[in-house]
């Protein structure tokens, strides 16, 4: 399976379907980035963020923003949520009992996720359990190193966990690797996903943002702005 890649604000997307992009990780392996509008943006300011995005090894468009500046575009891309292509690889290693480490959040959220997916998934096999609030980069990397997961699961907020899963990827080049974000806290039970109806129309973000109104200053004006700039795009280039 060949990568097909389209163009959003200088960032290559692959337009994989859901099932597709699981199947294409799971043979080639590698980084995963969840991308969404606030990545772009911050990445079209970080040099260093941009290339790990653009040389990731699968780039799925996780913001519903991404959706339709695609649309836009004249791509028609469907949304790929990260956190249920997420929980997808747990289930597709699970069946094998591969090795799967877990970085991010709090302890007690950390804990109760594995608690609560081991339940789900009985063959999951856990292999290295680190929350967030480490300040001792380099023993983390080794500790990763000697538990070799083969499947990473990074939830320490964009970007600081694409810069993690890109190092830890250097020393563990036949296992996939991809930031979730709060997922961990979903996976918990501490934080609810919105309801389905939600999902399906690609509007999760308005129900947290109706749950947690301070998340209101960094969806707007982010989001129409961002829209904006993809309709500039679309009639006179990237600028």
């Amino acid at each position: 399976m060949e990568r097909c890649k389209v163009k959003i604000q200088g960032f290559g997307v692959d337009s994989f379907s859901f099932d597709e992009a699981v199947s294409y990780i799971l043979e080639h392996k590698g980084i995963v980035i969840t991308i969404n509008p606030e990545m772009i943006q911050c990445a079209r300011t970080n040099p260093e963020f941009s290339q790990i995005i653009n040389s990731a090894d699968l780039v799925i468009p996780d913001g519903i923003g991404v959706e339709i500046g695609l649309k836009i575009l004249g791509n028609k891309v469907k949304r790929i949520a990260g956190i249920e292509f997420a929980r997808r690889l747990i289930h597709e290693f699970s069946k094998d009992s591969l090795p799967i480490a877990f970085v991010g959040a709090k302890q007690e959220i950390i804990g109760k996720a594995v608690e609560n997916l081991k339940k789900e998934e009985p063959d999951l096999n856990v292999c290295y359990v680190q929350n967030g609030y480490f300040k001792d980069d380099e023993r983390v990397y080794e500790e990763l190193k000697n538990a070799n997961p083969k499947l990473v699961l990074a939830a320490l907020g964009s970007p600081k966990q694409e810069f993690f899963i890109k190092r830890a990827s250097e020393l563990l080049p036949d296992s996939v690797l991809i930031g979730i974000g709060g997922s961990f806290d979903v996976w918990s039970g501490v934080v609810k996903r919105a309801p389905v109806i939600y999902q399906k129309l690609g509007i999760e973000w308005l129900y947290r943002t109706i749950k947690e109104p301070k998340r209101f200053k960094r969806i707007f004006p982010s989001l129409p702005l961002f829209v904006l700039k993809v309709v500039r795009e679309k009639f006179i280039g990237v600028n």
